[in-house]
């Protein structure tokens, strides 16, 4: 990511997918605001971001990392779109773990502040995911 931290990748690499969550600390902000719409139950704040990592990681605990491109930073802020794979093996959003292989994209933006995340927007094609897991007729 020219010009930027690189902090998007680094939270796919090492926390949601490698499961490092004692990074969260370090890489988010205390009050961070995400502007996209969490789980139900999902407390606001750094908090919020434990929670959501957790339950993601629940239910698809070999999430990886297909893609994450294109990355794009400029001045505080950074983008990417990534697609990620995994298998339904949890508990997601009240679907118990059907087993099913899936494959599900995203965009998210950040901005950077003191060199951790204060602000998060960001966009995950849910639908093709509750498809992939039976909760969702096709």
């Amino acid at each position: 990511m020219a010009g930027g931290q690189g902090l998007i990748k680094r939270f796919y690499d090492e926390v949601l997918t490698g499961g490092n969550l004692s990074l969260i600390d370090e890489m988010v902000t205390d009050d961070v605001v995400d502007h996209e719409e969490g789980f139900p139950g999902q407390p606001p704040g750094k908090e919020g971001v434990k929670f959501y990592v957790n339950a993601i990681r629940t239910a698809f605990p070999d999430l990886a990392v297909k893609t994450s491109e294109p990355a794009l930073a400029d001045g505080n802020l950074e983008a990417v779109h990534t697609i990620l794979t995994g298998t339904h093996q949890g508990d997601f959003a009240g679907v118990p773990a059907s087993g099913n292989s899936v494959e599900f994209s995203g965009i998210d933006i950040i901005r950077v502040e003191d060199g951790k995340v204060a602000e998060h927007w960001g966009s995950t094609d849910m639908l093709n995911l509750m498809q992939q897991i039976g909760a969702v007729p096709k």
